[in-house]
């Protein structure tokens, strides 16, 4: 496992040590998540301040949903609440590493002119022409996705249709990122989307094959978090999936995963810290 990444954000390097942990703050009322969301500015600086007090390594700013069937908002919107959210953020924390969650390279032009230091595009750059171009002149890290067409027809039949899973994934992420190298970006995150165009029984071999996109020799984020793989599983809904995503994060932990992506940051930070004592103790 990659131990950590020395990222240049404009001329400052930053040490981000693995596995990290990266927290959820969902700006989207129509989330899969609904005790997630925030709304009102109050409470969004008590939970950043809740994030960072429990450990989170990385923020991660999210004002549209991508969840299933989810339609684009006007980009008005998006960019208004990213822009809020991160205000607050950098104004709370001026060293924490900020993502902004959009494939929309406008709304993350905005996040970045307000201090946010990455980008977490779900599309890869695939939904937006100008975004390769952004974050190559900002000189970003940028987290790429695997997902098949857009959220609102991502798990379509078609979508949901693979030749070999991972081979089909890691073939995309290794011509994404040999496209992205001769375009100059080289500071790059890879998440294999759990969710975005895979159904339950595709999440789970994703899961169990997760250590083979280490091939790809680039950090791998997993966004696991009380997802339809947990808590249609479990037979329950996403605010009683806490338990079966803590066991969904060690799975990954052990397979490879650098970052977690969660709702959850205590919670995420006591099961690394159990994953370390034991992997530092196997080794």
């Amino acid at each position: 496992m990659t131990s950590h990444s020395i990222f240049n954000l404009s001329g400052q390097l930053v040490k981000l040590q693995y596995p990290a942990v990266m927290g959820i703050l969902n700006l989207s009322p129509d989330s899969f998540y609904s005790t997630s969301v925030i709304t009102e500015e109050s409470l969004l600086e008590k939970r950043i301040r809740k994030m960072l007090d429990e450990g989170a390594d990385i923020l991660d700013i999210g004002a549209a949903s991508s969840k299933p069937g989810s339609k684009p908002i006007p980009v008005e919107i998006e960019t208004e609440r990213i822009a809020k959210a991160v205000k607050i953020a950098r104004q709370i924390s001026p060293e924490v590493l900020i993502s902004v969650d959009t494939y929309r390279s406008s709304v993350a032009a905005k996040g970045l002119e307000l201090g946010a230091s990455m980008i977490n595009d779900i599309s890869a750059g695939r939904l937006d022409d100008a975004m390769v171009p952004l974050v190559k002149s900002s000189g970003v890290p940028y987290i790429i996705m695997h997902m098949r067409g857009t959220p609102e027809d991502m798990n379509s039949t078609q979508n949901l249709v693979y030749n070999d899973l991972a081979a089909d994934l890691i073939r995309f992420f290794a011509e994404r990122i040999h496209f992205l190298n001769q375009e100059g970006i080289h500071q790059l995150i890879i998440d294999p989307g759990f969710g975005f165009s895979k159904n339950v029984q595709l999440n789970f071999e994703l899961l169990r094959q997760l250590e083979l996109f280490r091939i790809l020799d680039a950090p791998i984020l997993v966004g696991l978090s009380r997802k339809s793989m947990i808590f249609k599983t479990l037979q329950t809904e996403p605010g009683m999936a806490l338990n079966g995503s803590t066991a969904a994060h060690t799975i990954a932990l052990m397979n490879g995963a650098n970052i977690l992506r969660v709702h959850d940051v205590a919670e995420a930070k006591e099961t690394i810290a159990i994953f370390n004592a034991y992997k530092n103790l196997t080794q």
